[in-house]
């Protein structure tokens, strides 16, 4: 037999009895020795001439430490990746489910209105025995599966404004794009808060998000006014002084009732519009205007002194901005600073219907404020 120990390699004989014979001749060790046995039978002293020799080496399947380390590395990172991807993702739903906590639950649910209940009646209903801050969350979004979309009667940057029906009343629909949620949500906050309802602010009726899993629509449901914008109104339209007074009156009225902060255990804070023209001023069928379009406003809160200003990332129109709004140095955490811009854009509304307004005979054509100076869609 000959084998393979520390201290080199062994070679011996010897005799072996017939017990276990064949077993331990046909032995070839375990996989960790190496050795080798042969036997033989033949004749006395036969195994002299035996001349065993060692199993050859096995050559091991040898990996560079270097190649393990980099797998790991590799599967590490990736897994870390994809994990952190994960997370964000979950996330940024949860954040984008919280944001809007009002809407984004139950969207199948109904509530009972009775036959021959107007809007007007359940507006009336919600003031007087609500909070002051519209109507029910149930209502609205029963209202908003009842409506029968007519015909699209506008498009803008943030949507779609559809004339719609609701029991034979005549709606307006503004549906938000989904890219604009947050203007849509922002425009719902400020329409249902408490003591916000006045006959110069456009009338807010519902809010609802319609959909499926695959599309989302966000709807904002108001009053319906025929004659459209102050801008297109006084596109085809001119005016006597007292027409013109009526207009300017019944602005100035709803921009006030924005920027007073009423006072009281439900009180009103203090809005400013912030994206003031006459295209976000529409006219009523008795002549007087309402202001509309809040997806910009800022709110103040004079317990904490603080500027709630909305997170959405649209501006308002330039032609309109004030001066220290285009340059950017308005005092972004004092809301006198908004107050005044207001009050500048409504300064070029002035000078919009003023221009409409007969005057010994005469009437200048409609033209937009800074008209001779600036193109169409001004840039900054």
């Amino acid at each position: 037999m000959v084998e393979e120990e520390e201290s080199g390699v062994v070679l011996t004989s010897g005799c072996l009895g017939l017990v276990g014979f064949e077993f331990q001749c046909r032995d070839t060790g375990n996989a960790r020795q190496r050795r080798s046995l042969e036997c033989c039978t033949d004749q006395d002293y036969c195994n002299r001439d035996l001349r065993p020799t060692l199993p050859p080496l096995k050559t091991p399947n040898y990996v560079d430490g270097n190649i393990h380390h980099m797998a790991l590395l590799i599967s590490v990172t990736v897994c870390s990746i994809i994990l952190s991807l994960v997370i964000i993702f979950c996330y940024y739903r949860y954040k984008r489910q919280e944001s809007r906590p009002r809407y984004s639950m139950g969207l199948e649910q109904e509530t009972y209105i009775p036959p021959g209940e107007s809007l007007k009646d359940l507006i009336e209903q919600s003031q007087s025995s609500g909070s002051g801050s519209g109507l029910p969350l149930l209502v609205q979004r029963t209202i908003a599966k009842q409506i029968q979309m007519v015909k699209q009667i506008g498009k803008g940057r943030y949507g779609e404004v559809w004339m719609g029906r609701w029991r034979g009343e005549k709606v307006a629909v503004k549906v938000f794009f989904t890219t604009e949620e947050a203007s849509w949500f922002r425009e719902t906050e400020i329409y249902q808060t408490v003591l916000m309802r006045h006959e110069n602010i456009l009338g807010f009726i519902a809010a609802d998000i319609k959909g499926t899993g695959s599309w989302t629509q966000l709807y904002l449901i108001t009053d319906y006014h025929e004659s459209g914008s102050l801008y297109d109104y006084l596109k085809s339209t001119t005016l006597d002084s007292k027409a013109m007074l009526r207009l300017a009156y019944s602005s100035v009225s709803g921009l006030c009732h924005l920027h007073t902060e009423i006072f009281g255990t439900q009180g009103k804070p203090a809005i400013a519009h912030r994206d003031l023209k006459s295209k976000n001023i529409l006219v009523k069928k008795n002549g007087a205007c309402c202001i509309a379009d809040l997806g910009l406003a800022v709110k103040f809160n004079s317990d904490t002194n603080e500027v709630d200003i909305p997170p959405n990332t649209r501006v308002g129109t330039k032609r309109f901005m004030a001066p220290e709004v285009l340059d950017e140095s308005l005092n972004r955490n004092h809301f006198q600073s908004y107050i005044m811009a207001d009050m500048y854009s409504f300064g070029l509304i002035l000078w919009e219907i003023a221009r409409r307004c007969v005057s010994g005979g005469i009437v200048e054509e409609y033209q937009l404020p800074y008209h001779e100076l600036v193109p169409t869609d001004p840039l900054v």
